[in-house]
C-alpha cells in the first residue's frame, strides 16, 4: 500500500538508525550503556540490527543500570604490552556484552559481580567494568 506521508518509511528507518546512532530519544551521558529491546518478544540485546529470537527489526533503545555478572573471563597476551582480560558479562537486563574488568587479569572469575565504570574504553571501544565485591579468595 502506498503511503504518501512516508510515516511508515520513517518509522522503520528510525528504528535501524537508533541502533547505530543516537536519535535523542534516550538521554545519554558518557558513562551510560545503551542496549536494545525487541518490541515484539521483549528480548534484550547489545548492538544488533535484528532480534536474534524473532528476527524483528522494531527495537527500542534503553539505558542499562550497569550491573552484571562475569560469565567467562580469559587473559589475552596478544597485541598488547601487558596481559589484559577479556570478559563476557551478563547484565541484569538479560543481554551479554564483551568488555574488560579492571583489576589483576588472573583475579577475575566467573560469577564475580561487576559494575560499569566507563561506557567505552578509549583505545578498544569496549565497556570497562570494575568489581563490586573484592574477591575473598585466599587460596587462588
Amino acid at each position: 500500500m502506498y503511503h504518501p506521508s512516508g510515516s511508515v518509511a520513517r518509522q522503520t528507518a528510525g528504528s535501524a538508525v537508533g541502533v547505530l546512532e543516537s536519535t535523542g530519544t534516550v538521554a545519554e551521558s558518557s558513562d551510560a550503556m545503551l542496549f536494545q529491546r525487541c518490541t515484539w518478544c521483549g528480548t534484550a540485546m547489545y548492538h544488533r540490527l535484528l532480534c536474534p529470537v524473532c528476527q524483528g527489526s522494531d527495537l527500542r533503545t534503553e539505558r542499562s543500570e550497569g550491573v552484571g555478572t562475569v560469565r567467562h573471563s580469559t587473559v589475552v597476551h596478544r597485541n598488547t604490552p601487558a596481559a589484559r582480560n577479556v570478559s563476557l558479562v551478563e547484565m541484569a537486563e538479560g543481554f551479554v556484552v564483551r568488555g574488560r574488568v579492571m583489576g589483576p587479569p588472573i583475579g577475575i572469575h566467573s560469577g564475580d559481580r561487576v559494575r560499569l565504570s566507563q561506557a567505552k574504553d578509549p583505545v578498544r571501544g569496549e565497556p570497562v567494568f570494575q568489581l563490586v565485591d573484592e574477591p575473598y579468595r585466599a587460596w587462588t
